[in-house]
């Protein structure tokens, strides 16, 4: 009996480290996929989808297919998503706050900072000409 080859589960392995490994490098540098990884999380989904299958294929039809390899490449995947997850989620939310950050409703230090264009701009020149002065932090990954 000629033995098939576990390409379903191979898919599912390739899709599931192509979306851990496409994070840091491609999904990190756009807000809208850095902040929440909702792109890696519909591709680890899809992937670990088409390892069942191919897990559940393998399993069904045991003498025809590698199990020892579908299984390895099974915990292997979900290995690999629970890290990510683990990191993205748990590990990532452990950033202690800072001490010097100005808390809500407190009145802002005084600075200078350059604009986008490079212009020097104070807040104490914005207080002169407006009422009132709203600053948005972001959190930064440069």
């Amino acid at each position: 009996m000629e033995r098939k080859s576990a390409s379903w589960v191979w898919a599912g392995a390739g899709i599931t480290m192509l979306s851990a490994i496409s994070y840091i490098p491609l999904f990190v540098r756009f807000p809208s996929t850095r902040d929440f990884p909702w792109v890696n999380l519909l591709l680890f989904a899809a992937g670990l989808g088409v390892l069942g299958v191919g897990f559940a294929r393998a399993y069904r039809e045991q003498g025809q297919y590698p199990m020892v390899r579908a299984a390895v490449l099974a915990i292997i995947s979900v290995g690999v998503v629970a890290v990510f997850l683990f990191g993205n989620f748990v590990f990532a939310r452990r950033v202690p706050a800072s001490a010097g950050a100005p808390r809500v409703g407190q009145t802002a230090p005084p600075f200078t900072l350059a604009d986008a264009n490079g212009k020097s701009v104070s807040l104490a020149d914005m207080l002169k000409a407006n009422r009132a002065v709203l600053l948005i932090f972001y959190r930064g990954y440069w």
